[in-house]
């Protein structure tokens, strides 16, 4: 199957880079190469970006899209590990950042992924594939309070409780190990009326266990950090979220960087020593536009949100 991957906001985010034609930039998301290409587009020979992304389907298209490249390198990893890549390549400071956390439109539609409630496959839901770890780890192997948790907390379902009392129920007589019949467990647990709202069931539960296998949130928080930390000043790094769990991360870890102080409030002046590392470039998150959403369903929920290195 071909690797298929909108890139959402895109002249939204190139313009948001401010790109220098001699800079180093990532793209902690590679994918498709659909914004790696055209931050390429704008660099010299002298500048340079390096492409991360821990699927190695990804990998495999985005070398073949930018093979006439040579400024270019690629890093099957993990973005979490940023500082370390960056070390190993013997880069100091870089330009820019880019960071898409939506998953490809190949990884939805590729069945055996396990990524869609909308095709039947084994529960897998691995970005990286060489990882042990699964979405069948988790139905079949965690506690029905871990289970709520996590549907509760990254899905933010309704039916929390029930889908996960459910599940436990249903694995005692056999393990659960395909989409739909995670699917099937699902629906029987949402009543009628709830079903029309919101899109498909299982579409948070999915959501959910998603995120729990890939540790997308836990890892969001140190990784700004350490990205912000490898730009140059005036550098920016650039973020597109798609759910209001990462966006609000994203939110709070930049209010932080902004106002970094640590002293008590009822302080007159400031005495920790600490100021501010980063300034916004848009207070409000940038939304897909019309024209955008006309294209690309999928864009509906993603949020940009920018910031440069003081």
């Amino acid at each position: 199957m071909e690797f298929k991957h909108y890139s959402v906001m895109l002249n939204e985010c190139i313009d948001m880079l401010d790109i220098k034609e001699d800079g180093i930039y990532v793209d902690c998301t590679l994918g498709g190469a659909g914004h790696s290409s055209e931050i390429l587009k704008k660099l010299s020979e002298k500048g340079r970006l390096i492409g991360i992304d821990q699927d190695l389907d990804a990998l495999a298209a985005a070398k073949e899209r930018l093979k006439e490249y040579n400024n270019v390198t690629f890093v099957h990893n993990n973005f979490y590990n940023i500082k370390e890549i960056l070390k190993e390549l013997e880069i100091e400071k870089v330009d820019g950042i880019l960071m898409d956390l939506g998953v490809s439109s190949y990884q939805l539609d590729e069945g055996e992924r396990g990524f869609s409630y909308m095709k039947d496959a084994p529960l897998d839901m691995r970005m990286n594939r060489e990882e042990a770890f699964s979405a069948y780890n988790v139905i079949n192997e965690y506690s029905s309070d871990e289970i709520y948790k996590i549907l509760k907390e990254y899905g933010e379902e309704k039916f929390s409780r029930r889908i996960a009392e459910r599940i436990v129920e249903k694995r005692k007589i056999k393990p659960i190990e395909t989409t739909f019949e995670l699917v099937s467990i699902i629906d029987e647990c949402i009543p009628a009326k709830f079903k029309r709202e919101g899109g498909h069931p299982a579409k948070r539960t999915f959501q959910a266990v998603r995120i729990e296998v890939n540790r997308e949130l836990s890892i969001l928080n140190q990784t700004i950090e350490d990205g912000i930390e490898a730009l140059n000043k005036d550098g920016v790094m650039a973020i597109i979220t798609f759910h209001s769990l990462e966006d609000r991360i994203v939110k709070v870890k930049f209010k932080e960087l902004i106002d970094p102080c640590t002293c008590p409030k009822n302080l007159p002046m400031c005495v920790c020593g600490k100021e501010p590392i980063i300034k916004l470039i848009n207070k409000k998150p940038i939304e897909a536009t019309k024209e955008e959403l006309d294209n690309n369903s999928r864009s509906r929920s993603a949020k940009l949100r920018g910031c440069r290195k003081i």
